[in-house]
């Protein structure tokens, strides 16, 4: 009897309050609380940049669903290829097996990243990305007669995920995983660069990082980090410089270069890939977020042939990593959907346009004497607090604004889709400035 009546309840049309209850009872959110979880607001449907509440609200769009969803949603490119794909095969193993959609994601992303990345595996999420690039890294040493490399460099302000590899090298105090110190790898830490993304370079800046080099290069595999943008870390953007002098002090000391594309990639910083602030190349780098429009979980691990060949240098190394989901047909049919649509697209002209109007929207920002700075590169503005936000209630008067912004920490920012039009960019910046303003 109990047994019917759950598949009764479960085969009805839920009320609003029912779902809210359900969600709030059972399931678990990011970043939250089961004991005190924070108000969510269910979401009925969503189509270009706007997102249509259960109670009948509308909300724009103002994050890309962390950075993701840059066409918007319910995108008729899309769309028809996951239909397509579907009608073909929803899945498949990638033990042994291929497929066309596979095949055609790893031609376009040879194609849209440095020349010398090559060699692409396909991986669930960013931080498995991450992962499979670290594993990447140690192998290729122990591989090369070098065991002893195996641990990593990073730059302090960074993110990189939340898995146990990837924690281990998101900064020990803003990366969000202070409370695992005691049982992560130990791994080094350079200053951040402090350098402006388009001020004067300070040769200082690279200090921390050719100190710790030269220093410790025998046991380090890899340096990791975010090219230009450092996101959940603190969203801050730094020179390309900074990367220039990376790529130097790691072919001086034998040391392999990451970079974690996850957020930055496909046209956020106004470049294709953030990567192309500079001319040079890493030896290992991580896509993933819009990698398919922020329609699936879908990221990739592109490295170079000396990497590929290096870690089998010993006559036995195979890339120990195997996702069940790896190369999933559907992701991959709508990552190349996605790919060609943007790359078909005026992109890099709505990009500097967001870029202008987050300007002249944000900047009054900056006479609040709560606002410790206020930012913009690309399609990404950030007003920095000198306090953390009070998240229920700076969340519930965003929506109340009729805009949908995620602030974290100190940071209220915006990473809008790309299709937005000027008059939603507005309400997006007026509301940030309103809110703002009744912060304590």
């Amino acid at each position: 009897m109990q047994r019917r009546n759950r598949q009764s309840v479960m085969q009805e049309e839920l009320s609003l309050h029912q779902l809210v209850e359900i969600d709030r009872n059972h399931i678990w959110h990011p970043y939250a609380s089961m004991v005190t979880p924070l108000p969510v607001y269910p979401v009925a449907r969503a189509h270009g940049t706007t997102l249509v509440l259960e109670d009948g609200r509308s909300l724009v769009d103002g994050m890309s669903s962390w950075w993701a969803a840059i066409h918007g949603y319910n995108v008729p490119e899309i769309n028809r290829a996951i239909e397509t794909q579907l009608a073909k095969m929803a899945h498949v193993m990638f033990g042994g097996l291929t497929h066309r959609p596979a095949v055609d994601l790893a031609q376009r992303l040879v194609a849209l990243t440095p020349a010398s990345l090559t060699k692409v595996f396909l991986c669930d999420s960013g931080s498995v990305s991450v992962e499979v690039a670290i594993k990447m890294a140690i192998q290729y040493w122990y591989a090369n007669g070098r065991p002893e490399k195996h641990r990593l460099l990073t730059i302090r302000s960074g993110y990189h995920g939340d898995t146990f590899g990837t924690m281990a090298v998101c900064d020990p105090e803003t990366g969000m995983h202070h409370k695992f110190s005691g049982v992560l790898n130990r791994h080094f830490f350079a200053d951040a660069p402090r350098s402006p993304f388009d001020g004067p370079w300070d040769e200082a800046d690279a200090a921390s990082l050719a100190s710790l080099l030269e220093e410790n290069h025998d046991v380090i595999a890899a340096l990791i980090l975010e090219p230009v943008v450092q996101g959940a870390g603190g969203m801050r953007f730094y020179s390309p410089e900074y990367l220039n002098r990376a790529r130097a002090l790691c072919d001086r000391y034998d040391v392999l270069l990451i970079f974690d594309e996850i957020a930055t990639g496909f046209g956020r910083t106004g470049k294709l890939l953030a990567t192309h602030h500079t001319a040079i190349e890493p030896d290992i780098i991580c896509l993933g977020k819009a990698l398919t429009g922020g329609y699936m979980t879908l990221a990739a691990t592109v490295t170079t042939d000396k990497v590929a060949r290096g870690l089998s240098a010993d006559g036995s190394g195979v890339l120990m990593h195997g996702p069940t989901f790896m190369g999933n047909p559907v992701a991959c049919a709508a990552a190349c959907a996605s790919i060609d649509l943007l790359l078909s697209s005026p992109w890099q002209e709505r990009v500097r346009r967001i870029e202008a109007k987050l300007q002249e929207g944000l900047e009054p920002c900056r006479s609040f004497e709560q606002v410790k700075a206020v930012r913009v590169l690309g399609a990404i503005g950030v007003v920095e607090l000198h306090h953390p936000v009070k998240m229920e209630m700076i969340q519930r008067r965003f929506v109340e604004e009729g805009v949908w912004v995620r602030p974290f920490g100190r940071l209220v920012y915006l990473i809008p889709p790309f299709v937005i039009d000027d008059a939603s960019i507005e309400k997006l910046t007026i509301a940030v400035h309103r809110v703002i303003q009744e912060c304590d």
